[in-house]
Parts: C-alpha cells; sequence; structure tokens
C-alpha cells in the first residue's frame, strides 16, 4: 500500500512512517530520563525529585527548627504537586536523603527507622516516620526567595516550582550521586565540605589553576565511613583529571587481646554502603567450605555504642593476622572498588563528563551568577524604598498641605502628584501611611533608614561593577559556610597494597598427614606419620589398599585402573575417625575403572609411575595433578595392566630403582637410566619373557638412597637389603634381573627405610 493510498483512506490524522515515530518517540523518552530522571544538574548537585521534595518541605515550612511532620505528607505534597510518579520511589529518595550512612551531609532529619547500615531499605512506612529539613538545607534554599532561581510551571500548570534552588555550596560533590539514564550513568563520590570550600577558594584566587594544583586541597572522596581508601594518589589525580576512574576502600581492623593466648580481630569500619551481616555471610561460607582454616569462630558485637564491631577469632596466636585479613579483603566487601564517573548537566543544559576542574569551575560561575541575581533582586528593593521615603518625607515637610489636599479633595492621589511631583508609587504610599506615623520623631526614622539603605546601594553598586569585589564576597560566603557546617575528613587517606587471595594451601598450618586408601576406593587423612594404617577400621568387606605421607599443605595424587591421575587437597579430605568418604564423591571415573594407587608431594618432587608389565617413566609430581573431575591421562596401560604404586625419588643422580616380579626377579639399576616423561607409557624397566606375560608380572617397585635400605616384604617376614648388597641384583635396564633367595621368591611388597 502506497503512502498515497494510506493518506487518501484515513483522515483527521498525521500519517508518519513506525520506523520515524518509534524513533522520535526514544529519543524524546531519552532526553527526559537525562535531563528530569537521571542525572543532577551541577548548580545544585540535586535531581529533579530531590530538588522537588526539599522545596516542597521548605513550602510546608519544615525547617531544621521546626518540629517534624509526618513523612506522609511531604510525599504527598510532592507527588500531588510537583512530582507525579509513585509514591514508593519518592519516599525511598526521601528516606535516601535523611540516612547518615547513605549521604555524607543527610539534607533530611528522619525521626523513626530510616533503615540500617545493615539493610538501607529496612525503613519504615511513610505514615510511621516523620522528617524535616537539616540544618545544612539552609545552603540550598536561604535565597531562593531573592530572584535567584527562575520558575517553572509545575506539571498541571496550576503552581510553579523552582527550576534549580541557589545552592551556596557545590553540593553534586559533598553528597555525590549515583544514576542509571539511557545509553549514560553518573556517579559522582561525595567529598569533605572543607576540602572543596578550599579548593574553590584556590580556584577564584588562581583561575589558570590545574587539577593537579586543586587536588592539593581536594585530596580524594570522603565517605560516610571511617574506612580507609587505599587508591594510590596517582590514580585519583587521574581520576580528577578525567572525570573517570574508580575508588577502593578498605575496612579497618584491630587485633585485641581477648587472654594471654590468643588475640581476636576486631573489624571497626566498614566500606561505604557495605552490609555488615552479608560480610560475615561471606566469611562464614568460607569457614563451612573449609577455606578459612585460620579462623575458629565469627561474631557480630555491634551495638548502639559499636555500631560495627565484627569479631574474628582465630585459631591459634600463631596465626598471620595481616596475611588472614589481606585474604578475606580480596575475597568479601571487607575491600571494595567505587566506579566514578562524574557525568553531569552542565551550565549549557546538556550532559558530559567533567573533570574536577570544570566541575569547580562551572559552579562558581553558576555560584557568581546566583550572587549577581540576588544583588540585583536587592538593589531594585533598596531603590524601590529610597523612591517611597523621598516621598513619604516630602509629604513629611508639606504635612499641613497634604492633609488639606485629602480632606478636600475628591480625587487626591491625582492632586498630591500634581502639586508636589510624586510617582504613583508614592502618592499610594503615602495614602497609605497610618496617622501615627505623622510623629515628630518620624522624620529623623526616615532620614536614617535613608541613609544606610544609600550606603547599601552604594555598597552592592560596587560590587556589581567590580568582577574582584564579587569574587570576595563569594569567597568570604563560601568560607563562612565552611566554618559553620564543615567538618573533618572521615575516610583517611593510606597507602596501601591491594589485597591478594592466598593460595589455599597457604591458609593451611603445615601438619604431618598419613592419606589412607581402602580397597573400595574410600579416603581419609590421620594427623601425623606414625599411624597403622592397616589398623584402623574399615567397612564391612574393605580393607587397606595404600597409605601415603604427606603434609596439609600438599596435594594427593589417585591413580585409577585406566592410569588417569585425580588430586585433591589434603587438608580437605575427611578425618581417620570415621571410614572416610568415597572417591567417587569427588571425581568422575569412567564407569567400572576403580582407584589403585596414590602419591603425595610437593609439585617438583620426583616419583617414578609404572605398570605391572615392567613398564614406566619418572615425572615430577605436578604432572599427577589436575583440576578436572575427570582426572587426566597419564600412564598408558596395555591390555591386563595394573598401576603400580609410584615411588619417591630422592636424588635421580645417585638413586637406584629396584623392581620385583612375581616370580622373585629383582633387577636394580641407576634411576638415571629411566627417562623423566610427563605421561605415556614410559621404558622397559625389566623383563618379563613372553612366555610367562600372561602369568608373570611386576610386584613392586622401590626406590632406594645411597645411604638407604630396601625392606622386601614376604608374607609376616621382611627381609632387608643395604644399598651395597643390592648389587648382585644390579643390571642393565630391562634385563631379567637376579633371582631372590628360595623362600623370598613369593614377594608382597617394598619398602625403603
Amino acid at each position: 500500500m502506497t503512502d498515497d493510498l494510506i493518506r487518501s483512506t484515513f483522515h483527521g490524522f498525521e500519517q508518519i512512517p513506525l520506523r520515524e515515530y518509534a524513533e522520535r518517540a526514544y529519543l524524546d523518552y531519552s532526553m527526559y530520563v537525562v535531563l528530569d530522571r537521571a542525572l543532577p544538574f551541577i548548580g545544585d548537585g540535586l535531581k529533579p525529585v530531590q530538588r522537588r521534595i526539599v522545596y516542597a518541605m521548605s513550602e510546608l515550612g519544615l525547617n531544621a527548627a521546626s518540629k517534624p511532620k509526618k513523612s506522609a505528607r511531604t510525599v504527598g505534597d510532592v507527588i500531588g504537586k510537583f512530582h507525579p510518579h509513585g509514591d514508593s520511589a519518592c519516599y525511598e529518595a526521601l528516606v535516601l536523603m535523611a540516612q547518615p550512612f547513605s549521604y555524607r551531609y543527610p539534607l533530611i532529619e528522619g525521626q523513626g527507622n530510616f533503615g540500617s547500615s545493615d539493610d538501607p531499605k529496612s525503613f519504615a512506612a511513610m505514615r510511621y516516620t516523620e522528617s524535616k529539613l537539616s540544618p545544612i538545607a539552609e545552603v540550598l534554599l536561604g535565597e531562593l526567595g531573592q530572584g535567584t532561581a527562575d520558575w517553572t510551571p509545575n506539571f498541571d500548570g496550576t503552581l510553579e516550582e523552582p527550576t534549580w534552588l541557589p545552592a551556596r555550596l557545590p553540593h553534586l560533590l559533598l553528597n555525590g550521586t549515583t544514576g542509571i539514564a539511557v545509553g549514560m550513568a553518573t556517579d559522582v563520590p561525595p567529598h569533605n565540605l572543607g576540602e572543596i570550600v578550599s579548593a574553590c577558594v584556590r580556584l577564584l584566587d588562581d583561575p589558570d589553576a590545574t587539577v593537579r594544583d586543586l587536588c592539593e586541597h581536594v585530596r580524594g572522596p570522603d565517605y560516610s565511613t571511617a574506612a580507609e581508601i587505599i587508591t594510590p594518589a596517582a590514580d585519583l589525580l587521574a581520576m580528577y583529571e578525567t572525570g573517570t576512574g574508580s575508588v577502593r576502600a578498605r575496612a579497618v581492623f584491630v587485633k585485641e587481646r581477648a587472654n594471654k593466648e590468643q588475640g581476636n580481630i576486631v573489624i571497626t569500619e566498614l566500606p561505604h554502603q557495605v552490609s555488615p551481616s552479608k560480610v560475615i555471610e561471606q566469611i562464614a561460607n568460607q569457614m563451612r567450605a573449609k577455606k578459612l582454616p585460620w579462623l575458629e569462630d565469627i561474631r557480630d558485637e555491634s551495638d548502639h555504642a559499636n555500631p560495627t564491631r565484627i569479631v574474628l577469632v582465630p585459631r591459634s596466636n600463631r596465626v598471620d593476622v595481616e596475611q588472614l585479613m589481606g585474604h578475606l579483603f580480596a575475597t568479601t566487601d571487607l575491600e571494595k572498588s567505587y566506579r566514578v564517573n562524574m557525568n553531569v548537566i552542565g551550565l549549557d543544559g546538556r550532559p558530559q563528563v567533567k573533570n574536577l576542574r570544570m566541575l569547580l569551575g562551572e559552579w562558581l560561575t553558576f555560584r557568581q551568577d546566583t550572587v549577581t541575581r540576588r544583588l540585583n533582586h536587592r538593589l531594585e528593593k533598596v531603590e524601590r524604598r529610597l523612591h517611597l521615603l523621598e516621598g513619604l518625607l516630602v509629604a513629611f515637610l508639606n504635612l499641613d498641605e497634604v492633609i488639606r489636599i485629602i480632606r478636600t479633595e475628591d480625587e487626591p492621589k491625582a492632586v498630591l502628584m500634581a502639586r508636589f511631583q510624586l510617582s504613583e508609587d508614592q502618592a499610594d504610599y503615602i495614602l497609605d501611611t497610618k496617622l501615627k506615623q505623622l510623629a515628630r520623631l518620624e522624620e529623623m526614622k526616615i532620614r536614617g533608614e535613608q541613609d544606610e539603605l544609600a550606603t547599601e546601594r552604594e555598597r552592592i553598586a560596587a560590587i556589581l561593577a567590580s568582577k574582584a569585589k564579587l569574587k570576595k564576597l563569594v569567597k568570604d560566603e563560601l568560607l563562612a559556610d565552611a566554618r559553620k557546617f564543615g567538618d573533618a575528613r572521615r575516610s583517611p587517606l593510606v597507602a596501601r597494597q591491594a589485597a591478594q587471595a592466598l593460595d589455599e594451601t597457604e591458609l593451611v598450618a603445615s601438619e604431618p598427614m598419613t592419606v589412607v586408601l581402602s580397597e573400595k576406593g574410600w579416603v581419609r587423612a590421620a594427623k601425623g606419620h606414625d599411624i597403622d594404617a592397616a589398623a584402623l577400621s574399615y567397612r564391612e568387606g574393605d580393607g587397606l589398599l595404600a597409605a601415603a605421607r604427606a603434609r596439609s599443605t600438599q596435594q594427593v595424587a589417585f591413580l585409577d585402573s585406566a592410569g588417569r591421575s585425580y588430586s585433591t587437597a589434603v587438608h580437605t579430605l575427611p578425618s581417620a575417625r570415621g571410614n572416610g568418604e568415597p572417591l567417587t564423591g569427588r571425581f568422575a571415573p569412567a564407569p567400572g575403572e576403580t582407584f589403585q594407587a596414590l602419591a603425595s608431594g610437593d609439585f617438583d618432587t620426583r616419583f617414578v609411575i609404572a605398570s605391572s608389565h615392567g613398564y614406566g617413566f619418572v615425572t615430577r609430581f605436578e604432572n599427577l595433578t589436575s583440576r578436572n573431575k575427570a582426572g587426566k591421562a597419564l600412564l598408558s596401560l596395555s591390555e591386563g595392566g595394573r598401576v603400580l604404586h609410584p615411588a619417591m625419588a630422592a636424588d635421580v643422580a645417585t638413586d637406584r630403582i629396584v623392581a620385583v616380579t612375581s616370580a622373585g626377579h629383582v633387577l636394580a639399576f641407576p634411576l638415571s637410566e629411566l627417562p623423566e616423561l610427563d605421561k605415556g607409557k614410559g621404558n622397559k624397566i625389566i623383563e618379563i619373557p613372553k612366555a610367562k606375560r600372561g602369568t608373570e608380572h611386576v610386584v613392586a617397585i622401590a626406590v632406594v638412597p645411597a645411604a638407604g635400605k630396601l625392606l622386601v616384604k614376604s608374607g609376616s617376614r621382611t627381609m632387608t637389603l643395604s644399598f651395597k648388597e643390592l648389587d648382585p641384583y644390579v643390571g642393565a635396564r630391562g634385563a631379567r634381573g637376579g633371582l631372590l633367595p628360595r623362600g623370598w621368591q613369593k614377594v608382597d611388597a617394598l619398602a625403603v627405610e
């Protein structure tokens, strides 16, 4: 259907393409959100809803010296007169301006439940709370009735509201703001009033001051809590130079001596808008997951006297507090980063990301314009009053004539104007004057008031005629407000390194452990290396398969019947007091595969990995570890082959490897002859004739150091062979080896001491 046909079919309506309509509607909505909802105006630093709340409260007479009224009354006036939106959103904006933990300098004083730092949105309904303006709101409203703001009709045209408030201080930087518009956002951090005023004075005195110069005064953001700001000074400078960046805040803690043996860690300050209960939950989750073995307990002892008091109880006084807290800073909200994006609506009505100098420069321009408008407004009033007093003085000096004209003339106003060359305003003022003001002393009062007003007119005119005097007035007023409302910095700036999360093993005390693996794949860990694993209790039908000495800070690796390797941290294994847990709960071997061996050591420790078919290789323990639940391929097995228990090597250059078969053949040769591989089948260790491969296999391998002894276990008997006594069995790698003495040829296991 063509456009002409559309226009001829529908009459009385504007026809536009859907694409054009959608673009226009979306653009209008975007501009509304940007300019009239989400972004603050640089002049008063307020969004429209905040400005309307503050103005409506002033109209209700809710100043700092008055009694508070129900918040529902204020919200009703705001949404009924100026802000036709939801009452809950309006009330939430009011509450935010009253929360001392959200606003650095709250604009509203609340009575009742206005939420807590633990849950800022736990405030009571507006029918239960009362509110009024705080004293510092005076800097936003004090000059409103002095011709300092433009006025615009409200949404229904029945009332007028100020387009902005004549702020005497740069409120935008004092309390900061956050907002999300369409395609842009703003995040301005709060600052200290004294520092901001000092920077403004510097810029007034030195218009060429750079951001670096201003940062001598504005050292960084100043949040509502005393948490440390640890962002480096260079990063803060870059943030103020570009208008974007981030600020990192860190909780404050002290070491408290609870008793002679153990010292508690007490967190006394949290970063801005961080919930104590959330931090406690984050730490408790790590403790439940056994990722914080250094901690024994965590308590929340916060009360009215100590708003933030989170107590961490270490397991012993040997715990490195700095390391522990560094880990918590990196893994919880005890250290938090805040995005900074100083995107605001400037004096030209356009949003822009501004650096510190642009923000302060534009606000000072706004302030000087505001003061100029205030002075002009006052000058007009002074001149009008002088004009009226001049007419009144004429009437007083000709009092009898004025009285006669008023008594005898039908139109006294016109006669007075003609007789004494008075203006209409002067004539009206004379006619409205009460008789008691015509006393003898009135002339002295009139002349005294004229002198005072004339002096004031000259002073105002001199200020308006001189930019230097105007700047001095602005400066004096800024300093006066700083003395009245300023306070000390709350957030200290401390140079610290960024926190790093500790490796899981670093949080665990290094203790000797014995890892025990049962025949059916159940695992557990006992403290100490002197554990008799065979004497432990096992589930019915189960028994000891293998045990390995380890330390709680190490990993332990398990090899299955397919030659795949799996690993986990030793300290995470269940205690040996019970039967342990099945490895299939931690790992996912292929169906039908069983666990056959285990090993533990440092990543650089060498192990010999071998199969029952007499092949093997040397490898680092790190190659046995894997984060994958399905493990990793390590040893290639031929059909019918079995994984032997790995043998630890002390010195590859001097150690001997010993292998024994089920037929009693023993071969020893230098370990250096065996290759070091990451994975694979390996090289032949000992020869098994083809004719006997179905019946003979390698029972065990061992690595014997030069000062060590080999223990050959056969049933309940043990034969001990020194390094020297192994010489008769030494041969080339892959040889058949020598035969053990009669009665010792059925070997159960090899061990080294």
